[in-house]
């Protein structure tokens, strides 16, 4: 017998729960208690698990989001007609959403099935009754109506890719979105040194330039206490980068990296930039076995081209990766050239959607996510000789 559970906070998950044989970190209970903890206003977690005979055989993370306009598109100095678009996105993208994956990273972070006990059609048959079951439990609490149900995000080789008639069946439509950007660490790069002595000329020039640019900045990692006492300045420093962003579906927490930080541990890394003692910005890493997740960041606007603190917060990921003997290093799906320049490769990716209003097509559908999430056209580069 085959069956599922919906469970509301990690506190009621099953003891097996981190007993399946996954890796993830994100789909940990570590990271979720963390998330929970300082979760955006706008995002509601729901879990799944699915049974067999009783025993736990997959599990699945779906977030209820909360799409506002002035969430989705907080940069309002566009053109007039830039405006008007805006609008007419966020009349029609604006309410509920169901997101089946990790909303807070690019990745496939959202299921796990064991293959040995339940077949992949096993696994999404329940899922999907799931799904009705939410929609259906939404509109009686809260009598709101689910708009928007998302898979996200999935690389070319997924296995999900086998099972196109459950999407076929569901109205899902499959679209590709901007890539994956990821640092493969080379066995020949046993130090930083090793990986700035592969660079080719022009791009070790550049990283020179960088670091002198840098001179006079400090960058440390920052402790629990720390992090605490400063969850104000982190924060805005992070919604100076967010703010900027084209598309938006929520806006952390303000003691979102503290949270995490206590629930993770070691397992997450926070690192300062200080210029005369002040912190001018920060990055983070999240240590998911043998890949490094680049995590939010955020900076001082104003002293960020100065001082090329972006690009310098690139490169010590990078070593960050090579020194502590990670494979690969995720830098996620933004600023895809500047991440190419330090040797991220773009990795395609895509997401499976659907609008439940019968009235909107899945063309329009496909149009505005296209809008939102373009592929943009950008000129890779080859830093390596």
């Amino acid at each position: 017998m085959i069956d599922y559970k919906i469970y509301n906070t990690v506190n009621q998950l099953p003891k097996s729960w981190d007993a399946l044989p996954h890796h993830d970190i994100f789909l940990k209970t570590t990271f979720l208690k963390g998330l929970e903890l300082s979760s955006p206003y706008n995002i509601t977690p729901y879990y799944l698990g699915v049974f067999k005979n009783e025993k736990l055989v997959g599990i699945a993370i779906i977030k209820r989001v909360e799409m506002y306009a002035d969430d989705i598109f907080r940069n309002n100095n566009s053109p007039i007609l830039k405006q008007i678009a805006k609008q007419l996105v966020s009349k029609i993208i604006k309410g509920n959403a169901l997101i089946i994956g990790s909303l807070m990273h690019t990745g496939q972070h959202g299921i796990y099935y064991n293959a040995q006990d339940i077949s992949q059609n096993e696994y999404l048959d329940q899922l999907e009754k799931a799904l009705r079951d939410l929609t259906i439990r939404i509109k009686s609490e809260f009598n709101k109506k689910i708009r928007i149900i998302a898979f996200k995000d999935y690389f070319e080789n997924d296995a999900i890719h086998k099972s196109p008639e459950f999407f076929k069946k569901n109205n899902l439509y499959k679209v590709q979105v901007q890539p994956n950007m990821v640092l493969s660490i080379s066995d020949r790069w046993k130090s930083p040194d090793d990986y700035v002595a592969s660079l080719n000329k022009k791009y070790k020039k550049r990283f020179k330039t960088a670091r002198k640019k840098a001179s006079n900045i400090i960058w440390k990692e920052l402790n629990e206490d720390f992090i605490k006492a400063n969850s104000e300045t982190l924060f805005e420093l992070y919604e100076t980068v967010s703010d900027n962003a084209r598309v938006n579906s929520f806006k952390l927490h303000k003691s979102h990296f503290y949270n995490l930080k206590v629930s993770l541990g070691e397992k997450l890394r926070v690192f300062g930039f200080f210029l005369n003692d002040e912190l001018i910005g920060f990055y983070t890493l999240i240590l998911n076995n043998d890949v490094l997740e680049t995590y939010f960041l955020g900076y001082n606007k104003e002293l960020q081209r100065k001082h090329q603190l972006y690009l310098n917060m690139l490169f010590n990921m990078a070593f960050f990766g090579i020194e502590n003997g990670f494979k690969t290093i995720v830098y996620a799906r933004t600023a895809m050239e500047i991440k190419s320049s330090i040797g991220a490769k773009p990795k395609t990716m895509h997401v499976y959607l659907k609008h439940t209003n019968n009235f909107i097509a899945n063309t329009i559908l496909k149009c505005i996510v296209k809008y939102m999430n373009p592929i943009r056209k950008w000129e890779e580069r080859h830093p390596f000789r």
